[in-house]
């Protein structure tokens, strides 16, 4: 579709009053006679997730000294105009949705003048701008002694308990007298369900050789305590005396009412890992989706 040529005041007055802050700053000069419009069938358009991205291909190498590109933006309910020199060819429109169809872009070339080209309009979808998901609150599960169990205790020392009396001076202890090799865990069986969680522990304070903090953990969920599944890696963290390591937050995409604290991996492969204090969360979260999201 092909409309009147635009008045060059109009281009003018975006200059001289910033019609947009996105729009790109150059100085106008080179190409001085009839400016070649921008087909409509040059025109291509991709719709990437909340941004449209437009390219063309340009009439001739000096056919114009600058183009102007303007939409509609539903969003802020005004119309956006950007410059473009003649050396781009493509232009990423952001902060567009999906749930809005089509946008039209109205696409006009000037020369040095200031002399517009006919008016060339092109019509473009958004991808579906992406879903913001952030963390709320954490609410603490409190954890008794009964609901944990270990595959490799440790007899002489380090009751498993010592990970929810709330005491970080004492320690939980894998078996290091007769120690076989990792992987060993820590269970924890729930008496609810849980999905979207955190984990949280403290190192042990001081003692022994440095070996056995854990550095690598998977946290894996079960609904029977014989299927598991790994739902995130931990690793990257502090494995030293007295760390004191929170993890993200962990949506396991399903409700579980078992969980493995399952490492893999310890501070001078040792067979054994030991740590002062345990904590599990509940973690509430906000989801902000920009195309379902009631509008002003």
């Amino acid at each position: 579709m092909k409309l009147k040529y635009m008045i060059a005041a109009f281009a003018l007055a975006c200059f001289g009053t910033g019609c947009d802050d996105k729009l790109e700053t150059f100085e106008v000069q080179g190409y001085t006679g009839t400016p070649a419009p921008i087909e409509t069938s040059a025109i291509t358009s991709e719709a990437l997730p909340g941004q449209i991205k437009l390219k063309w291909t340009k009439p001739s190498e000096d056919a114009y000294a600058y183009l102007k590109i303007w939409y509609t933006d539903p969003l802020l309910d005004e119309t956006v105009y950007k410059i473009s020199s003649l050396e781009t060819d493509s232009m990423l429109i952001d902060d567009t949705r999906a749930r809005f169809g089509e946008y039209e872009f109205f696409f006009q070339t000037f020369n040095a003048n200031n002399e517009g080209s006919e008016v060339t309009s092109f019509k473009a979808v958004s991808g579906k701008a992406p879903i913001v998901i952030t963390e709320k609150a954490r609410t603490e599960v409190k954890l008794d002694a009964s609901q944990l169990y270990t595959d490799a205790p440790e007899l002489t020392e380090g009751p498993i308990e010592n990970l929810v009396n709330g005491n970080t001076n004492d320690f939980f202890h894998g078996n290091w007298h007769n120690p076989d090799p990792l992987p060993h865990y820590i269970q924890v069986n729930f008496n609810e369900e849980h999905q979207v969680f955190a984990v949280e522990w403290w190192n042990r304070a001081s003692g022994g050789s440095g070996e056995g903090f854990p550095t690598v953990v998977e946290l894996q969920i079960s609904n029977d305590g014989s299927e598991w599944e790994t739902v995130t890696t931990l690793s990257g963290f502090a494995s030293t005396w007295g760390s004191h390591i929170v993890s993200d937050y962990v949506d396991a995409g399903k409700p579980f009412t078992h969980l493995r604290y399952y490492v893999t991996a310890v501070t001078n492969n040792a067979g054994y890992f030991h740590m002062a204090e345990f904590k599990f969360y509940d973690v509430e979260l906000e989801v902000y989706d920009p195309e379902t999201v009631e509008l002003d």
